[in-house]
């Protein structure tokens, strides 16, 4: 949904100024006599990295491409379409980009510029979240799938032909819960019938299960895995919970 007045509040046909340098928060940790090419923001460092063992690219290689993107790789890096996000909030990447950089967003925490683009730019909260993590991705702060303190999520989701009830006691109830889980000694912190289920893996990490109906015979489950503490704990969990939803969903048919 096209956000009414947002071109003209994001600056679309106007000004913007002079944009903020890149990596505000770069620029704070340098003292006098530094190099101020090489950046100190560990968030940065981490992203630089992983692009170096997906590209095999030198280090200043890679941090040269993350420090300056082209306007036209913006869609790619953010994980969202050039079209989508202007149909949304009536405001193309590059505009989000100019006008976020022109408040010096990029020195701010997560929070903060998520508050900012709602208050301002009176966006939708999903749309909001979208453009805030779409922004700090274009801006090295994160990698994809990765938070800003970084760790790592993953979701996955499945439609399943049974009810919700059914679909959540697969979750919910510890005898069926081991049936599909297996081995995992995973802790139920807090469950909210028919609609989520909170758990702790053996790691540490955190689990959020959601659940939707789709009619009588019909639901779906959602799974937000977070705090993972590698991309390669990321990438293993995502497979894991690919195999493992298939197997609810064949345990729930099968009961409901």
């Amino acid at each position: 949904m096209r956000q009414r007045g947002a071109d003209s509040r994001i600056g679309i046909g106007g000004t913007f100024g002079a944009s903020a340098p890149l990596l505000g928060s770069v620029r704070r940790g340098l003292t006098k006599g530094t190099d101020t090419t090489m950046p100190t923001n560990k968030d940065f460092k981490r992203v630089v990295r992983a692009r170096m063992k997906k590209t095999g690219e030198s280090y200043t290689t890679a941090r040269a491409h993350l420090l300056t993107p082209s306007p036209k790789d913006y869609a790619a890096i953010a994980g969202m379409s050039e079209a989508s996000v202007r149909k949304a909030t009536g405001c193309t990447w590059d505009r989000w980009v100019k006008a976020l950089d022109r408040a010096k967003a990029d020195e701010w925490t997560h929070k903060e510029i998520a508050k900012y683009v709602h208050t301002t730019y009176k966006t939708p909260d999903w749309w909001t979240q979208m453009v805030t993590v779409g922004y700090e991705r274009i801006k090295g702060l994160r990698a994809r799938g990765q938070q800003r303190d970084g760790t790592y999520e993953v979701s996955k989701s499945k439609v399943v032909h049974a009810p919700v009830a059914v679909l959540f006691e697969t979750f919910a109830d510890a005898k069926q819960r081991r049936l599909w889980l297996e081995d995992v000694d995973a802790v139920v912190r807090s469950a909210t019938k028919n609609k989520s289920v909170r758990m702790r893996w053996p790691d540490g990490s955190a689990v959020d299960i959601g659940f939707i109906s789709k009619g009588d015979r019909k639901s779906q489950v959602a799974v937000g895995h977070t705090k993972l503490p590698s991309h390669a704990d990321a990438a293993r969990m995502k497979t894991f919970w690919s195999e493992r939803l298939a197997a609810v969903a064949s345990l729930a048919q099968n009961a409901g």
